[in-house]
């Protein structure tokens, strides 16, 4: 699974993994079918009933819990915070004595008699806006949402397990009024009308409890399209408050991207089915604000900001899904023993987040400019901004180290920069491995040959991995590995460009409306409640073109007033603007209005840059079309 956040003000940050869970010993539960019911047709308060049938016990006492972690997230959630009014009752209809242990634990009494238990759920989304409950809350793509005409079902959310359980079969089902729209990554067993035509109640099947968590749903009043890519069925959701956009609107530019990773990787093939659930959010107080993607095996939940303009939705959408979809090689295909028996209480990680999300994020970027979906200048600019970006971060700290404590202080606020550093070690690991085979091998065959040798239902020991690796490959892997990947030694750039006839330089290069580079160019006064442009302004060739200076207060944006409550949703605006736009701004310089009414340019500022070296030879010229195009 996979987060990935877009905040202006932190900078669009990106976040993945996946797993299964350990075979254990069902003796302790007479039927072998958790019988779980959701209904969305009785929902009070904006809370959601949940019924949960395991079956008779055999045990004085069970454990039920609802995850704390859920696989990719690399933060702790705490779904139980979630849950309201549980009961147990036996088969008497009595309620029975639990103790609540923790956030999301309960240990039911007398379990011989359990029959059932009962709660509801509240959804996250809200309680992201308002804060209710205290604490972090989940990102959004990993949260859930309960409003009359959407229902984002992240199942972890609805769903927990009983310890001793959670590789038993579940039988899901969901009750909604008749006139929505069902959409699921989960196998339907079938459906049944209410006599009265109002309801009707659908039927999912889940061999374990891992599938639970690892299959999406939506359900409402929204569009669905749905397309062939080779042998790849997309079914692509999407739900827009306003209707600004729709998944027929949007099919085209996931068709076109999804085609150029298929053909990318060739014949990489895990599934034969991927769901893109997309909720786009209005903006307002109610709504969801964490941006970006939460990546599952097959699917993929996405919250974006419903007014961007389409070019730039789709956009966002390509970054951000075309990530996702990558993780059908890894870690569907590739993943280590703390995935493939992920514990959603105590997990714990692997080393090696350098190719789940690192890989992966390089495959995301290397596919467009290898499929021409993108110039090679606009893939240079990406990793230029990469090597900015992580060098913002703890550059001399050791990946795999970081990957393995990634809850834990100092290590958890660099998780960042797995999707920076991380992708620009799977870089450098395929730049070498192209120059070591004479342009004939590179990362993407050596992700390809741990597939085969592994695939999903075989998990590697996570020590193990880069001495394999090396095998696999060259010894020169060993010395990068042990020094820039295990080791603390930063890595030397330009030593990788140059072998493929590349070298950083300064230059003038394209930048946004809100950033130069990865440098914002505002700033925030707590005390006033005002934003304002700081000194890098001036370095911003289109605000320096309107006269701006540093210390301007941004009063508005296109008529609508900024504070720093709103100023992150209208930056994010601001963010996806493209030359040609027609935009209007009022500052206040000293006391003065200035407004600002045109038409925008293309925006640059001085900075580094990846250009051809002009002494490059034939030799390092042909590398470099291997590694962009081979």
């Amino acid at each position: 699974m996979k987060f990935r956040l877009i905040t202006v003000f932190s900078a669009i940050v990106l976040l993945a993994s996946c797993g299964s869970t350990k075979n254990t010993n069902n003796d302790l539960a007479v039927n072998v079918s958790i019988d779980t019911q959701i209904n969305l047709t009785n929902v009070l308060q904006d809370k959601v009933p949940v019924t949960i049938n395991p079956g008779r016990f055999t045990t004085e006492t069970v454990t039920y819990r609802l995850p704390r972690v859920v696989q990719g997230t690399y933060s702790v959630s705490d779904f139980g915070k979630y849950i309201d009014d549980f009961k147990a009752y036996d088969y008497k209809g009595n309620e029975l004595s639990y103790n609540k242990i923790d956030k999301n634990t309960w240990v039911i009494l007398n379990a011989i008699s359990l029959d059932y238990i009962k709660y509801n759920v509240n959804d996250t989304f809200d309680v992201e806006v308002t804060g209710g409950l205290g604490g972090d809350t989940p990102f959004s793509p990993a949260g859930t949402n309960i409003e009359p005409d959407d229902y984002v079902l992240n199942l972890h959310g609805f769903i927990g397990y009983f310890d001793t359980l959670k590789n038993n079969q579940y039988k899901l089902e969901v009750t909604a009024p008749a006139d929505f729209i069902r959409s699921s990554a989960l196998p339907n067993a079938g459906s049944i009308t209410s006599a009265d035509g109002k309801t009707i109640t659908t039927t999912y099947l889940a061999s374990r409890y891992f599938d639970i968590t690892d299959n999406p749903m939506m359900y409402g009043k929204f569009s669905v399209e749905e397309f062939q890519v080779g042998d790849i069925k997309i079914v692509l959701s999407v739900y827009s408050p306003n209707k600004q956009h729709s998944a027929t609107t949007l099919k085209d530019a996931i068709f076109k991207m999804m085609q150029g990773q298929k053909a990318f990787l060739g014949d990489i093939n895990s599934t034969p089915r991927y769901d893109i659930f997309l909720y786009l959010s209005k903006g307002d107080e109610d709504s969801p604000k964490g941006f970006g993607a939460l990546e599952h095996h097959t699917s993929t939940v996405v919250v974006m900001p419903e007014d961007m303009p389409k070019d730039a939705l789709e956009e966002s959408l390509i970054e951000t899904v075309s990530h996702e979809f990558f993780h059908i090689v890894s870690p569907l295909s590739v993943h280590s023993e703390d995935v493939h028996y992920f514990d959603y209480n105590k997990p714990t990680f692997s080393k090696h987040l350098w190719m789940y999300e690192g890989v992966t994020e390089y495959f995301a970027n290397l596919f467009q400019v290898n499929q021409a979906l993108i110039s090679e200048d606009e893939f240079y600019s990406k990793v230029i901004s990469k090597i900015q970006m992580s060098l913002q971060m703890d550059d001399s700290m050791s990946f795999t180290e970081m990957s393995e404590n990634v809850l834990d202080d100092p290590y958890a606020n660099q998780y960042y920069n797995v999707y920076q550093k991380g992708a620009l070690i799977g870089m450098c690991v395929d730049i070498l491995m192209r120059e070591e085979s004479n342009g004939q091998r590179g990362i993407l065959l050596l992700m390809k040959e741990l597939s085969n040798k592994y695939g999903k239902d075989k998990p590697f020991q996570d020590d193990k991995l880069i001495d394999e690796i090396v095998a696999m490959t060259f010894p020169s892997l060993r010395t990068f590995f042990d020094s820039h990947v295990i080791g603390k030694t930063p890595i030397n750039y330009n030593e990788f460009f140059n072998k493929v006839g590349l070298e950083i330089t300064e230059s003038r290069v394209e930048t946004s409306y809100i950033l130069n580079g990865s440098e914002l160019i505002v700033g925030g006064d707590g005390q006033k409640g005002t934003v304002f442009f700081n000194d890098l302004v001036l370095e911003n060739s289109f605000w320096a073109e309107q006269g701006v200076q540093p210390n301007d207060v941004i009063k508005e944006v296109d008529g609508v007033a900024v504070t720093l409550q709103s100023a992150n949703n209208i930056f994010q605006d601001v963010f996806m603007w493209k030359p040609g736009k027609d935009i209007e701004m009022k500052l206040d310089r000293n006391g003065q209005e200035i407004l600002i009414k045109t038409k925008t340019t293309q925006s640059y500022t001085n900075g580094e840059g990846l250009a051809s070296k002009q002494d490059a030879t034939q030799e390092q010229i042909k590398l470099r079309e291997a590694w962009l195009k081979g």
